[in-house]
């Protein structure tokens, strides 16, 4: 079930698109502020987001601004003002996609579900080897032996954070804005926490990491 986040601050467009969207089958969150959608985004990690630029506590492109300083979640502006320059300014900012309203909800879908194709590409989803434990990140399961090793939601984004990106390191501040949300970026015991959860479930010899490996004072990186 696809993750929409709806931020409009019209309550009739909220109320139509949380209906039309529920019949279809997404699972919606919606905010009427700025600061209630940043809020959503930190709390749902939704897949899509569809933001209206007249928001009354702040910019819809501030509110874009904030998102693309932690996700690369797509998101489709939606807005009444059709001059040419708020398109540029939204797209430069980062926005997917520019609806102007009135909209048509069926297309607006359409360009939702483009959107996500085009942030999920074909083998964006892989199956990893972490030691002797195989994890799919599309179908979230962990196998080691035969046996399915449990992750919580926590330890499932953190590690789809570093595989993929195999090899790189992640730096500690993007992955605790990623992973708990953008409010978050010196708690680094919460890294250390979760990292050495996940090394005692996937890796062969939690107190030698091979696979999950920690840059001293910089961040984490996965080696396949």
């Amino acid at each position: 079930m696809t993750r929409i986040l709806v931020v409009d601050d019209e309550p009739q467009i909220l109320r139509s698109l949380r209906i039309n969207l529920r019949a279809r089958s997404y699972d919606v969150t919606t905010a009427a502020t700025g600061a209630e959608a940043l809020a959503a985004a930190a709390r749902t990690h939704p897949e899509v987001v569809l933001l209206d630029l007249g928001l009354p506590d702040m910019d819809g492109v501030e509110v874009l601004r904030g998102l693309r300083g932690w996700t690369d979640v797509p998101v489709i502006v939606l807005s009444g003002r059709s001059d040419s320059l708020d398109k540029v300014e939204a797209l430069d900012a980062g926005a997917d996609d520019y609806v102007t309203k009135p909209f048509d909800v069926d297309e607006l879908l359409a360009r939702a579900r483009a959107v996500t194709r085009r942030a999920t590409p074909s083998g964006a989803e892989p199956v990893v080897q972490v030691g002797g434990t195989q994890v799919d990140l599309a179908a979230r399961t962990a196998v080691r032996d035969g046996e399915a090793v449990r992750l919580t939601p926590t330890e499932w984004r953190l590690l789809e954070a570093l595989v993929r990106h195999p090899g790189r390191l992640v730096g500690s501040r993007q992955l605790l804005q990623q992973v708990w949300g953008p409010a978050y970026g010196e708690e680094t015991n919460y890294l250390r926490q979760y990292m050495a959860q996940l090394r005692r479930k996937l890796e062969p010899d939690a107190e030698r990491p091979r696979h999950l490996v920690t840059e001293p004072g910089m961040g984490y990186r996965f080696v396949p």
